[in-house]
């Protein structure tokens, strides 16, 4: 028996969420702040508390996409998910330019004076404090950042059901804050936020296209 997310339009919400989110997580702020918080604290619980934070915030971010959804008529939803795609996509792809080389030591040092504010007057060292404070921190580092934005803007797609952007969305962050709390260091000084920026572009471009070519069709 074939799950209802893994055929169809529900293989492609999974495919695209996961691939999505995956390049953006990689490098973005919440990554490196998992990556710190495991280097000062056992891994999984830090792994819990970052874990939850980021299915609060898709829970969040789906919802406010699917309430655009419903709240427009259906013949504008497709319109409105082309050029939310191609915006997206677009504006990534001019960051990406205009990018300066050391962008991923910027992220890192923004998720260093975070977490070193955090624990500045306090000693975490109970695995519900560690969970607690990987919470707080990512959960506040993820709302506004280009993820969030990419899961509302996923959401707005009329053909992607509920549960396959959900369980897409949620498996491209197990996988990257896992990275994050595992092999972080070595993984860290790898990246290219300019790659990753468009890559990215140039996958929510490509969602527009196809976007478009619904609403066309």
């Amino acid at each position: 028996m074939v799950l209802p997310f893994f055929s169809g339009h529900g293989a492609a919400a999974f495919g695209s969420s996961f691939t999505a989110i995956t390049l953006a997580e990689l490098g973005d702020k919440t990554f490196f702040m998992a990556l710190i918080l495991a280097a000062r604290h056992r891994a999984r619980w830090v792994f819990i508390g970052s874990f939850a934070a980021l299915t609060a915030v898709t829970v969040i971010s789906l919802a406010m996409g699917y309430g655009l959804r419903e709240l427009l008529p259906p013949s504008v939803v497709p319109w409105l998910a082309a050029v939310l795609f191609l915006g997206f996509g677009i504006k990534l792809l001019t960051d990406a330019q205009a990018m300066a080389p050391g962008a991923a030591a910027a992220e890192a040092g923004d998720a260093q004076a975070a977490v070193e504010a955090a624990e500045r007057h306090q000693r975490i060292t109970t695995p519900l404090a560690v969970i607690w404070e990987s919470f707080a921190l990512v959960f506040i580092a993820e709302l506004g950042d280009r993820t969030q934005f990419a899961t509302i803007f996923l959401a707005t797609a009329p053909s992607f059901p509920f549960g396959a952007l959900l369980a897409g969305t949620l498996a491209g962050h197990a996988l990257v804050t896992g990275l994050a709390v595992g092999a972080g260091k070595w993984i860290g000084q790898k990246i290219s936020e300019q790659l990753l920026y468009r890559l990215s572009g140039g996958l929510f471009l490509a969602f527009g296209l196809f976007a478009l070519r619904q609403a066309m069709g």
